[in-house]
């Protein structure tokens, strides 16, 4: 499979074994089997949920996850690596070259040392800002304990830089390089991560992001000032990160949730302004599979773009929905002062009790300090700004609203053999899933589950082909519409972020309804029991994925490759 372990290595002490066919059996590890493998005891310990009302299933109480526990760097003392630095910004020109480098570090997370990964021994990494239309290298060396790759998520790269191990490039093993060169087209909002078992690298630190700045001084309305912030979660379990499965993915249900929230790598996000400041917040969400809503307190709040660029015309939004690899860019004014908090708030379920509840996250402070801002951009944040080049744009393509769609895909799943109290609860007729996943409604469920008894599925529904059998071919220049359902029927229903790389889209219409208002992307959800179309710009030759971007579920299989052909047929 693309992105996981094929062959039998050693790495740094650590010894990689890969194993086909697994199936769940209870407490199937010991800590001494643990021990032989990786020369440290760690056991499986199935780590908590906040706000969650655990209960056990009947059958379910000896269970682990088959694989061996996992963790980098476990006969390394934390205080033996570097200690990991905020994240630096990194301005380069057309022409430039960045030496950006893997590494394990040392992570002081409220006062507890922790072994993490980093690039340039940052968290995030460096935030790499450019003008449209450059072009840059970077010189990338693998010096973490894993095979690795960076994809440049959303650009409209050149294929052979894409990072798709199997796809793109080999996976670069620990010590080796690799040269990307990277050409930015469009303006934006961008990030970088691996995309090699990217559950477990992305989880513990690589990633970071790439600003894109148009040479247009009006592309975006005047701000006081401009935040980039990272929205993450973390899986602790008490005063360590939960383990992953070595040979494999664990919690392949859902995804991994975290339970201790990070903005920029951090849990305690703070800001000072001053009364009347606007900002521009860069937002993007590099969470395994955490769906984020994001709001500044009471400080009114306007989106202005997407992953590419901006809105055909600005919004006033109470908050902020952002899914996995998703960005969003808004503006808020903080107009009285005090403090504002900055919250993930959402309608959590719990379906073992059946049951709603409201959930409030802090996820950061913003202090405004009774001093007015200078200048005040009150009258410009307060117009709702329509943006013609990008209508103008759009029009390019309206044609092709309407027509029927040229492909489509079914969102779904398949059980292997997951333990029988799990099957019973999930078959229940009274067993409720919501559009939307907020929370880890069912962690004990979540947990065992793994690669080998579930299987995500991206399947054609004219074919009947499925995952890498799908096959599509695309010749450059077509306009090519998608049809996407997520089956609200199967086994576990579940909303997906699926990423296209290489091109952008516009997300056309939600089961049936017209957007009114669009901006490109290369992501969108696609909740549970919905149908969405998108409109494919297909500008890119090359192999190309198109995927899940929930961690766990890319892991699974809920992937593709799909074919543009350049003008020659190539």
């Amino acid at each position: 499979m693309i992105g996981s372990l094929s062959t039998i290595r050693a790495v740094r002490n650590t010894v990689w074994v890969v194993v086909c066919g697994l199936q769940l059996v209870p407490a199937a590890l010991t800590a001494q089997d643990t021990a032989r493998v990786t020369g440290v005891r760690l056991e499986w310990k199935m780590p908590s949920m906040p706000g969650m009302k655990l209960m056990m299933l009947p059958g379910m109480e000896g269970y682990r996850p088959p694989m061996t526990p996992y963790l980098p760097g476990l006969d390394t003392d934390p205080l033996s690596l570097p200690a990991a630095m905020p994240r630096k910004v990194v301005k380069l020109a057309d022409g430039d070259t960045l030496m950006l480098e893997a590494t394990l570090v040392r992570r002081t997370i409220r006062g507890k040392d922790f072994v993490m990964y980093g690039f340039n021994r940052q968290y995030p990494g460096p935030l790499i800002t450019v003008d449209q239309n450059t072009t840059v290298t970077v010189m990338f060396t693998n010096n973490i304990d894993l095979p690795t790759t960076i994809h440049w998520h959303g650009v409209r790269i050149d294929n052979r830089y894409d990072g798709v191990p199997g796809v793109t490039q080999d996976a670069v093993e620990p010590g080796e390089t690799f040269t990307y060169r990277i050409h930015f087209p469009d303006a934006g909002i961008y990030w970088y991560h691996p995309h090699q078992r990217e559950d477990i690298q992305q989880e513990l630190g690589l990633y970071g992001n790439m600003l894109v700045n148009s040479p247009d001084s009006s592309y975006f309305s005047l701000v006081n000032r401009a935040e980039i912030l990272i929205l993450d979660d973390l899986l602790m379990e008490g005063d360590r990160i939960a383990p992953f499965g070595l040979e494999a993915s664990n919690n392949v249900l859902m995804g991994r949730f975290g339970n201790l929230f990070l903005v920029n790598g951090e849990p305690d996000y703070h800001l000072t302004l001053k009364r009347g400041d606007v900002v521009r917040f860069f937002l993007t969400n590099v969470a395994n599979t955490r769906l984020f809503n994001v709001s500044f307190g009471n400080a009114e709040l306007k989106v202005v773009g997407g992953d590419i660029g901006k809105l055909e015309q600005e919004e006033w939004v109470p908050s902020v929905p952002v899914a996995p690899a998703e960005r969003w860019v808004v503006e808020a004014r903080f107009s009285k002062a005090g403090k504002y908090a900055v919250t993930n708030r959402v309608q959590a379920l719990n379906h073992v009790l059946g049951e709603f509840y409201s959930k409030v996250d802090t996820i950061g402070m913003i202090d405004v300090a009774d001093e007015p801002a200078e200048p005040d951009y009150a009258a410009a944040f307060g117009h709702l700004r329509a943006n013609p080049e990008v209508t103008a744009d759009v029009n390019r393509y309206r044609s092709y609203f309407d027509r029927a769609p040229d492909e489509e895909l079914l969102l779904t799943i398949k059980v292997g053999n997951v333990p029988q109290g799990l099957i019973q609860f999930m078959t229940i007729d009274t067993t409720y899933f919501t559009p939307l996943e907020w929370n880890d409604a069912m962690p004990m469920m979540n947990w065992v589950t793994n690669t080998a008894n579930l299987k995500w599925v991206l399947r054609d529904p004219a074919t009947g082909r499925e995952n890498m059998d799908i096959g599509w071919v695309f010749d450059r220049g077509d306009v090519v519409k998608i049809r996407i359902h997520n089956d609200e029927n199967s086994f576990h229903p579940m909303s997906h972020p699926i990423h296209l790389h290489g091109q952008r889209f516009l997300v056309l219409e939600r089961d049936g309804v017209r957007n009114s208002n669009f901006v490109w992307k290369d992501t969108a959800l696609i909740p549970v029991g919905s149908t969405v179309d998108l409109l494919v710009d297909v500008s890119n030759p090359g192999s190309w994925m198109l995927h899940c971007h929930i961690a766990e579920h890319l892991e699974a299989g809920m992937h593709t490759v799909f074919t543009v052909r350049d003008q020659t047929g190539n």
